[in-house]
């Protein structure tokens, strides 16, 4: 993506991050300096601008989603764990945007348009404009009209970022809505699906089973979804609970879905149950699942920690396995294309300037010597000769630079369709532009600045990203009970 900021910039913000990791968590600082390893790689080969940097794709706080239908108490769910009315509440779509929720020492809470998220690379939705304009055209320039940032003071918000999201049932705006939550999906930590209990019908539910449930299930993280069964309490004023749980993981068992937790909770501020016996037992069920669920959200920073790793291995791992690869094979046939368009334009020249003496009569005589020869012996073959090697190399680097900007466009296309339905790290077209440009490439079998020394710093970050995991097995973990 193009960024607006400077290369100055970029060190800077990694350099403030460094300072913060340094005190809060050094495996993490490691891993900064380890993307820092791998930007270098990447920027000698031209895959990416000096005013952009791998550790600047991925959120450093901790971040949890909360998704679900309209009506799903999402907003009441999020007011609740942070003590304040921050969202507004009802059975409409009050707040139909992303609203990323970050703490404030400040009493007052503020409301900012989603600019402020889309223009600053702290945030998890940097540069959501354009990822917005390629899939509904010019909705790009309407960020504000999907997301929002507000603060709180809330001392459960400290360190972590919360994002509460719009319903799903509304098919306006779709595949904006779907892109951002696919993009909101992939960074957290910690995924809140919650559903409405007084709708269990399939239809009320569609687009939150096959979007977030039947994908979730080819998930490698999938563990980090947690499923949560809102409004129990007023949908067991017609049915029995039990039923409604039970329908509600049968629909969910017929999606596919078997792994991840299922919660059932109500919002504290519903109207109580008239049986006491029922409320009592509702009441134990609900604060037990609550409790567990604001563990998960308390200890966020944990997943974190191992996803920010994950993710340093990941871009490791496709640039060793996907960018270089693709990149070293698109530059070959770059090479072989211009080498053969060569000889066969030199033989096709040829060919031409043969016909055209013959068609002359250069050639007839008894002494076969055309009169192009003859003219050049008149003049003094010495000049002649310069003459013609000076003209014949400008026609020849003429037609060799040719050869290789038609075999640039033809392998160009090629690339293109390799990597449409991909997100590689690095800008790979950018790259092969850089090494079509330069002189002499054509005759290299690899990448520009692509050499054994960056193949080691590849295998030195993917060697480094298992010692960052035992360091955070031993920080978070006590297998051997060395310590109390």
């Amino acid at each position: 993506m193009p960024s607006a900021l400077g290369p100055e910039t970029v060190q800077q913000r990694l350099s403030d991050l460094e300072a913060h990791l340094e005190q809060e968590n050094p495996i993490l600082l490691n891993a900064v300096q380890s993307f820092r390893t791998l930007d270098r790689v990447a920027y000698d080969m031209r895959l990416l601008p000096e005013s952009q940097s791998f550790a600047s794709r991925v959120p450093w706080w901790p971040l949890i989603s909360v998704l679900g239908t309209f009506s799903a108490g999402k907003s009441t769910f999020v007011n609740d764990f942070l003590g304040h009315t921050i969202q507004r509440t009802g059975n409409q779509a009050v707040d139909d945007r992303f609203t990323v929720i970050v703490y404030t020492p400040e009493s007052r809470s503020q409301t900012l348009p989603g600019i402020s998220l889309d223009s600053d690379p702290r945030f998890p939705f940097y540069q959501m404009s354009q990822q917005i304009e390629r899939v509904a055209g010019g909705e790009g320039k309407r960020i504000d009209a999907y997301l929002q940032l507000k603060t709180c003071r809330s001392d459960r918000l400290k360190g972590k970022i919360l994002i509460d999201s719009p319903g799903f049932d509304a098919d306006a705006q779709r595949d904006a809505i779907l892109s951002i939550t696919d993009h909101m999906i992939g960074l957290s930590d910690l995924v809140i699906v919650m559903f409405d209990a007084r709708h269990p019908e399939p239809g009320a539910m569609r687009d939150t089973l096959q979007h977030l449930v039947v994908e979730t299930k080819h998930r490698s993280d999938s563990s980090k979804f947690l499923f949560v069964l809102n409004q129990l309490d007023a949908a067991a004023k017609e049915d029995n609970p039990e039923d409604v749980v039970a329908a509600w993981l049968r629909a969910l068992g017929e999606a596919g879905m078997t792994t991840g937790r299922f919660f059932t909770v109500f919002s504290q501020s519903a109207p109580p149950i008239a049986d006491e016996t029922r409320r009592q037992r509702f009441e134990a069920k609900r604060d037990a699942d609550l409790e567990e669920i604001y563990h998960r959200m308390d200890q966020v920073e944990v997943e974190r920690a191992y996803r920010i790793v994950a993710s340093l291995r990941a871009v490791a791992n496709e640039l060793a396995d996907d960018t270089l690869p693709t990149l070293t094979r698109a530059v070959r046939k770059w090479r072989a294309r211009t080498l053969v368009l060569d000889v066969v334009a030199l033989i096709g020249v040829a060919a031409v300037f043969l016909g055209w003496s013959i068609t002359a009569g250069h050639w007839e005589g008894l002494d076969y010597r055309p009169d192009w020869l003859a003219w050049m012996e008149a003049q003094g073959i010495d000049y002649a000769l310069q003459y013609a090697e000076g003209v014949g190399l400008l026609l020849l680097v003429g037609l060799h630079f040719g050869v290789r900007s038609i075999a640039a466009a033809t392998v160009r296309r090629w690339l293109r369709r390799t990597t449409k339905d991909k997100a590689l790290p690095g800008d790979v077209l950018a790259a092969f532009a850089a090494n079509t440009k330069r002189w002499g490439r054509e005759l290299a079998g690899r990448p520009y600045g692509f050499s054994s020394w960056s193949e080691g710093r590849i295998s030195k970050v993917l060697h480094d990203c298992e010692s960052y995991v035992q360091s955070l097995n031993e920080r978070f973990t006590n297998p051997k009970g060395l310590r109390d």
